[in-house]
């Protein structure tokens, strides 16, 4: 049996007890499966797998095994560049970067097996228990957004928070990653595209995180997706399979891709600015991370991509999904929103709501979470489009009774109501279509009869305005008989002084020309 330090076999033992497959074990603390093997028989033979004893400590399994508790004196290779490995693991640099690094910078000239040891005695870890689910190829990708940093905004300069986009296919565990500064829903369909075409290919479903660009309320029995999500897998034909709430195991291949993306590629790297990212990223994911010995499959990603995966993919559509916008607004007190200077109605039951309105090329769609509050073809700027069952009923009809429907209706009512609208409705210099409309819209609360006999009455007083025909409509008055109205006056305007009174010069003749 190969001798290992007792602080090995501890672990070995504690990790077999929490039940970790002997691969993973020998991956993990970079020992050979048979070694692991045989510690495992020597624990089940004394009893030291049993979960419900308590694990023996370094010194008594030495003694069990007839070994000193001391560890052996031989120097890890690694040991000169303690001080490196400590601050690069300090910065969340994965091993396997850490050992490139070393390599590349430093003239190490060990083993990626001693870097990993030596790691692993800075850094002990306790391992998690989960059921690892294995897909076929073509069948399944994981897709999660992670945080990258920030990057500064090619030909401006500036610092921006920025994301990590990773898609990794489940069978072979290659990836597409991509870096944007935001998680919005078009950003998300947008990397969506192009991981499909890097890939050639679209997997049957996809496992994804709950955030909001794909998931509105989470749930893993009653998920709510985004409409532009949904229409989007409909497109382009893929299943979504939300995780559950706070369960990141349950897309663990993506989770360590987004990992791996951050501790072993943007760990300790600069970059000039996004561009320069997405640059870099797309040459390593195939010379680094596509031609690395994986460790659950022992194979490249790229390889298994390029031989088996590829080919099981569902192929593209001719045509890429309907391009559109997605831009936040509220519902103003005039039933619109206004997106990119063009106004839009929505049901008046949604004034004062943030809703989002989505824009394509012909048409706007505008939303509340899932519900479809109204759709209208795309209007220039400066323009709008109006919808009158989108306002109340009591507002609706002033927008129907244009001057054309007020004079045709008044005809229908009679002739005193005629001449009323049309006197309202040529009224110079201030425009009396309101008071028009309101007139007309009178006889439904009071009928032809009486609404023609009020203005009636207004004419014959010689003040056909609304106020007028309201105020004889709401006495009752409209049939009592009017008296005959008082002609007025000429009026004859005389100074109730004499001009000579303020003036006594020109009684005097004292003035000259």
């Amino acid at each position: 049996m190969e001798r290992l330090h007792m602080y090995h076999v501890h672990e070995i033992l504690y990790r077999l007890r929490a039940r970790q497959s002997i691969h993973a074990i020998a991956a993990d603390l970079g020992h050979s499966r048979d070694t692991i093997r045989r510690y495992a028989r020597w624990g089940e033979a004394n009893g030291y797998l049993d979960p419900r004893q308590p694990l023996p400590d370094q010194a008594t399994l030495a003694a069990a095994l007839g070994e000193p508790t001391a560890p052996s004196h031989m120097t890890s290779t690694v040991e000169p560049y303690r001080a490196v490995v400590k601050a690069l693991l300090d910065q969340g640099v994965e091993m396997q970067a850490i050992y490139h690094r070393l390599r590349d910078a430093h003239g190490y000239q060990g083993s990626y097996s001693s870097v990993r040891r030596f790691v692993h005695r800075l850094q002990p870890r306790t391992p998690d228990v989960v059921v690892r689910v294995e897909t076929p190829p073509g069948h399944q990708a994981q897709v999660d957004f992670g945080s990258a940093g920030t990057l500064r905004v090619p030909l401006v300069g500036t610092l921006r928070p920025a994301y990590c986009f990773v898609m990794t296919l489940s069978w072979s565990r290659h990836q597409y990653v991509e870096f944007v500064f935001d998680q919005t829903i078009p950003t998300w369909i947008r990397c969506h595209e192009h991981a499909f075409a890097y890939f050639e290919g679209i997997p049957r479903e996809l496992v994804i995180d709950n955030l909001k660009a794909a998931v509105l309320k989470a749930g893993l029995e009653d998920p709510v997706i985004s409409e532009p999500y949904r229409r989007c897998a409909h497109y382009y034909d893929f299943l979504i399979h939300p995780c559950r709430p706070r369960t990141p195991q349950h897309k663990g291949k993506v989770e360590n891709g987004v990992h791996y993306v951050q501790r072993n590629f943007l760990a300790g790297e600069h970059f000039a600015d996004l561009d320069d990212a997405n640059r870099r990223v797309r040459r390593w994911t195939e010379e680094i991370a596509g031609l690395r010995d994986h460790g659950t499959t022992h194979a490249a990603p790229l390889h298994r991509f390029l031989t088996t995966e590829r080919p099981a993919l569902q192929r593209l559509p001719r045509d890429p999904f309907l391009d559109f916008a997605i831009r936040p607004a509220t519902v103003q007190m005039d039933c619109h929103v206004v997106v990119d200077g063009s106004a839009y109605s929505v049901p008046y039951q949604w004034v004062r709501t943030k809703v989002e309105v989505h824009l394509y090329d012909a048409f706007v769609q505008i939303y509340q979470g899932t519900t479809l509050l109204a759709s209208h073809p795309r209007m220039p700027k400066g323009q709008s489009s109006t919808r009158l069952e989108h306002y109340p009923p009591e507002k609706a009809v002033y927008l129907q009774r244009t001057p054309d429907v007020c004079r045709m209706q008044a005809t229908e009512i009679g002739p005193a109501c005629t001449e009323v609208i049309e006197g309202l409705l040529t009224s110079r210099p201030v425009d009396k279509l309101r008071a028009a409309q309101a007139v007309i819209g009178a006889r439904e609360r009071y009928g032809d009869a009486r609404l023609e006999a009020a203005c009636a009455r207004a004419l014959q007083y010689g003040d056909p305005s609304w106020t007028r025909i309201k105020g004889i409509l709401k006495l009752g008055i409209e049939e009592t008989p009017a008296d005959r109205p008082v002609a007025k006056p000429a009026y004859h305007y005389v100074h109730a002084r004499h001009i000579d009174e303020f003036f006594d010069q020109v009684a005097s003749g004292e003035v000259t020309g």
